[in-house]
């Protein structure tokens, strides 16, 4: 049953005969109901659809930091879906019929801000990864207070790790902290940058995968 929230001349909710009307980021749009399916899936639909519940499956534990990293990507695209939007067309490969995300060609961040020259990460006393970068000769007033962003991906745990608010570049290092259960566990690591007034964000560079020693 479709339901009128803004009058009889506004915009509708809810079914009305072979529509449904809906809203997108306050966007009123209209769209027809889904009809029954009488032929059977082709292989190439079926490749498709694994490519996209792959490419969901992958992101889905990076959501909060997606909203962070690929925040104004397009003027009605952002977040997670610009984020699943870039993925597919950039980072996804099949091999040997299973599709799987290339983590060196994926992004968890997407912007105009520039990255230093020099990064990289240690893994110290176990659980503790140490982020680096350069601040350059020329470090502008404005630049000096981005935050860093960090991101530990543990695929096998399907947990994310992660800050949006970190230390100043001009500070050129920080921490992220993991957790007892990784133990033993391959570690997917990110590093990008956020404008201080949050207008804007780098790139993030893919850092390597670490290992976390059971001992």
């Amino acid at each position: 049953m479709a339901k009128y929230q803004f009058g009889i001349n506004g915009p509708f909710t809810g079914k009305l005969g072979t529509v449904v009307g809906c809203t997108w980021k306050g966007i009123p749009y209209m769209r027809s109901l889904p009809k029954k399916r009488t032929t059977q899936v082709s292989e190439a639909e079926r490749l498709n659809r694994e490519k996209f519940a792959t490419a969901q499956l992958w992101l889905k534990p990076l959501t909060a930091f997606l909203r962070v990293g690929f925040k104004g990507y397009q003027e009605r695209m952002e977040g997670f879906t610009a984020a699943k939007s870039y993925l597919l067309k950039n980072a996804l490969e099949l091999q040997d019929g299973i599709f799987w995300v290339n983590p060196e060609r994926a992004l968890l961040s997407y912007g105009t801000l520039e990255m230093p020259i020099e990064v990289g990460v240690e893994l110290r006393d176990n659980f503790e990864l140490k982020f680096w970068w350069s601040a350059g000769e020329r470090l502008k007033v404005s630049s000096a207070r981005d935050q860093a962003m960090m991101v530990a991906y543990c695929l096998a745990e399907k947990e994310v790790i992660y800050e949006t608010h970190g230390a100043f570049r001009e500070t050129r290092t920080d921490k992220l902290t993991l957790p007892a259960h990784f133990k033993g566990k391959n570690v997917l690591v990110y590093l990008a940058f956020v404008a201080g007034d949050r207008t804007s964000q780098s790139n993030s560079v893919f850092l390597g995968e670490v290992t976390v020693p059971i001992d």
